[in-house]
């Protein structure tokens, strides 16, 4: 689906867009990538990575900028959308920044997407928007909600808007794994809670969980990668077994378990082999057989959850991990 066209990436500096780029090249062989960010030195030292490929192309820019967007995606057949403020104390004390962006600038997208004829736009979703307690989380359910409804706003317009939702990406830019292996030889991990599990998903998933929705998508469906748990206890015993484990308690706007689809969302979900699909409860789509496909309706009150997770990752799967990506853990 994706060969010889156009993408555009928005946040496309960051950690998701550091790997949909290369894995997209080379899997594909589109004609152009666009890397549509605000951040110039991030931009500046991504296009090292690519100097010499005309097929990437780069775009300073704001999701918040309207009339920036609707430049940007002339020409676009494919919009994958990453940009968002992300860090949940952040956006806790920062929260009309938040709004603007993961808000404002979904609306933004949307409407621009369809004026310009886009074909399929899939946003990057959290489990914080599932039940949120926090404001990042919130904002990301208003964002999830968006997109879902940007298919109805659509119209008679071509233009798909999909969704999809992970949790905690392993060795990604900010994440726990690089920020233990940052501070291990102080000889102490703070834990938050020694209760605290995550989901546990590579970036290389994430790309491959957007490239199936491109491929599934009808427009409205949530996809949720299926992925193992963690305690953060044992992410800790992987990276320094020996260091002290010191609780410190949980941060504000912070759960102490990871939820992807709430026992309100089940009503409308499905299971397939490798993930979840919660279909729009809109237009009674969740009953069209073309997004239900083969999936198996999930029992009543179902909750996918980090602590009720029926697959856990050990310890020494987590190290091996750590070993092959040592490298590359934290930089992305």
């Amino acid at each position: 689906m994706l060969r010889d066209k156009s993408i555009l990436i928005t946040g496309g500096t960051g950690s998701f867009g550091n790997t949909f780029v290369p894995m997209t090249l080379e899997k594909f062989n589109p004609r152009k990538i666009i890397i549509y960010s605000r951040d110039e030195m991030k931009q500046w030292e991504m296009a090292k990575l690519f100097q010499g490929d005309e097929r990437v192309r780069f775009f300073i820019g704001d999701v918040r900028d309207r009339d920036r967007l609707h430049r940007a995606l002339d020409g676009v057949d494919f919009v994958v959308h990453a940009a968002a403020t992300k860090i949940v104390p952040t956006a806790e004390y920062n929260p009309f920044e938040c709004v603007k962006t993961n808000i404002n600038g979904a609306m933004n997208l949307i409407d621009v997407c369809i004026d310009k004829g886009i074909k399929r736009v899939v946003a990057l979703s959290t489990d914080k928007a599932s039940s949120p307690v926090n404001l990042y989380g919130a904002t990301k359910l208003v964002s999830d909600k968006l997109f879902v409804a940007g298919n109805s706003y659509a119209g008679g317009h071509e233009t798909r808007f999909g969704v999809v939702r992970y949790g905690n990406v392993m060795g990604s830019r900010g994440s726990v794994i690089p920020f233990f292996m940052s501070i291990k030889d102080k000889g102490v991990l703070p834990i938050t809670d020694e209760r605290m599990t995550r989901f546990m998903i590579s970036l290389e998933q994430g790309v491959e969980l957007v490239w199936h929705a491109f491929e599934d998508m009808q427009g409205g469906e949530i996809y949720v990668k299926k992925i193992p748990s963690m305690s953060v206890i044992d992410v800790a015993n992987a990276v320094s077994p020996e260091a002290e484990k010191k609780i410190i308690g949980i941060r504000p706007g912070e759960k102490l378990h990871e939820q992807m689809i709430s026992a309100e969302d089940a009503m409308y979900t499905y299971e397939y082999p490798e993930h979840f699909k919660i279909l729009p409860v809109i237009n009674n789509w969740s009953l069209d057989p073309f997004r239900i496909k083969d999936g198996k309706k999930v029992q009543e009150g179902f909750v996918y959850a980090s602590d009720n997770n029926a697959e856990w990752m050990s310890v020494e799967a987590l190290r091996a991990w750590i070993t092959v990506n040592h490298e590359k853990i934290g930089q992305i």
